[in-house]
């Protein structure tokens, strides 16, 4: 199993960006899937879960209302859009795919920087 994050950057406060996270080696659509983050000096956060269907997502209460998790099934794809970003979103972000209660798999991050 591999997953790819893709489409961190430098961004101001108040910018968006959309991250991407491809899978493959699996059958995506079987997986909830899930975003974290890890910011330096801290412990990897939960950001946001998605239900293999895309039906049922959960946001973390930091991220709720700015974040949204969507997936696409046939490009193997779950996506992180993100809003209004603020400076302690700063952190390198992480998908996982989850197998029951545990998240199994995880991914190269990728960087999102936000300056005030």
């Amino acid at each position: 199993v591999q997953l790819q994050a893709s489409g961190g950057g430098l961004v101001q406060a108040g910018d968006s960006l959309r991250l991407s996270c491809v899978a493959s080696g699996v059958v995506f659509s079987n997986y909830d899937m899930g975003w974290f983050r890890q910011a330096p000096g801290k412990e990897r956060e939960f950001v946001g879960t998605i239900s293999n269907s895309g039906r049922r997502t959960e946001l973390a209460d930091s991220v709720r209302g700015r974040f949204t998790i969507s997936r696409d099934n046939a490009k193997s794809t779950v996506y992180l859009q993100m809003n209004n970003l603020k400076p302690e979103d700063t952190a390198v972000y992480t998908c996982a795919r989850k197998w029951g209660k545990q998240y199994v798999s995880w991914g190269q991050g990728t960087q999102v920087t936000v300056s005030s």
